[in-house]
């Protein structure tokens, strides 16, 4: 069902992705062995699925999430102005995910669907290396489509962002392809994060061809960027990547994270942390604050500086979404 489009006060960055609820749980790793679940990556799985692992699973915490949902979620702890696009059921999880981000000052008009699938859910299992393994019925989030994407709130924000998870449906794709269209034509940026290795492996070809022809930033960490061009190394990545697109934020976990151009190369540090508890979100969480830094149109090493900023508060607990506001710890860190 599209929303209605209407007159929007000014929206910096607009993400679109799975509009799924999250149930973290603390695992062994010998659970995801008995279970046979791939360590560390994100699996598709059907209602049953779900269910069946949902009951195996220890006590969880039900958090709403979704990469591109918890990406501006990230954006307007930081003090941004973020839209969401994304589909829920009139269901007991869909009033959740409405309630939460809308509590976020985040706009989400997408109306819930009356029929159809449920909410998504997305099963995250957390082992004791602050690893995260995830397992998603997307639900009612896959049925997203063209109809759905409003072409006043995409035309009016600054950066449109595309979650990668998504691309498993082909009227996914059409969305995609719609949204990035109507940013283009009307002089905005569209920025896509690969989202998941396994994703990556799935679409390879058509992940090339939309970065080539309408992603102007891309996000990926260093397995999905591998994986994308086929190398055996992150520095062979790094150039096979230059000139597909503007600019290019490669995240590697404790070893920082690089930042391209066709002229400029940033090697960052990654920011400290006292204990890194979950890992859940931390690719979220710095494309965030990469996001914002452009906004803002920080020198792309600061902008780097603020995602590393955002993705360490993250990690330092449990869940994908900043505890505390991360305007108020930016101000601590960089000092804006």
């Amino acid at each position: 069902m599209a929303v209605s489009s209407g007159n929007y006060d000014h929206i910096e960055v607009v993400g679109i992705g799975n509009a799924i609820v999250d149930v973290l749980a603390h695992a062994e790793a010998s659970f995801l062995f008995e279970n046979g679940l791939d360590k560390g990556t994100m699996t598709l799985v059907d209602a049953e699925v779900a269910e069946d692992l949902y009951a195996r699973m220890g006590p969880a915490v039900e958090v709403s999430g979704g990469s591109a949902a918890n990406t501006v979620a990230g954006f307007a702890s930081l003090g941004g102005r973020g839209a969401f696009i994304g589909k829920v059921r009139d269901d007991q999880l869909g009033a959740i995910f409405r309630h939460d981000i809308r509590s976020l000052g985040i706009t989400f008009d997408s109306l819930p669907a009356p029929h159809g699938p449920p909410t998504g859910r997305c099963l995250v299992l957390v082992t004791p290396d602050a690893d995260r393994t995830l397992q998603t019925y997307l639900g009612a989030a896959a049925e997203i489509g063209p109809e759905d994407i409003d072409a006043a709130l995409i035309g009016g924000a600054d950066i449109t962002y595309l979650e990668g998870y998504l691309w498993d449906r082909p009227r996914a794709k059409e969305a995609f392809v719609k949204a990035g269209e109507i940013a283009h034509a009307a002089g905005r940026r569209v920025a896509l994060n690969l989202s998941d290795p396994v994703c990556v492996d799935r679409h390879r070809a058509d992940f090339i061809a939309l970065v080539q022809d309408h992603v102007d930033i891309l996000f990926a960490n260093e397995d999905e960027i591998v994986s994308l061009f086929q190398v055996h190394s992150f520095d062979a990545a790094m150039q096979s990547v230059r000139g597909h697109c503007q600019v290019v934020a490669l995240t590697r976990s404790e070893k920082g994270a690089v930042v391209l151009t066709d002229g400029e190369v940033h090697v960052l540090d990654a920011e400290p942390v006292p204990e890194v508890v979950d890992t859940t979100g931390a690719g979220d969480a710095f494309a965030a604050g990469f996001l914002f830094g452009l906004t803002r149109n920080h020198p792309l090493a600061l902008c780097g500086r603020i995602g590393a900023v955002a993705a360490a508060e993250v990690i330092s607990h449990v869940g994908a979404r900043p505890e505390v506001p991360l305007r108020d710890l930016l101000k601590v860190k960089v000092g804006r």
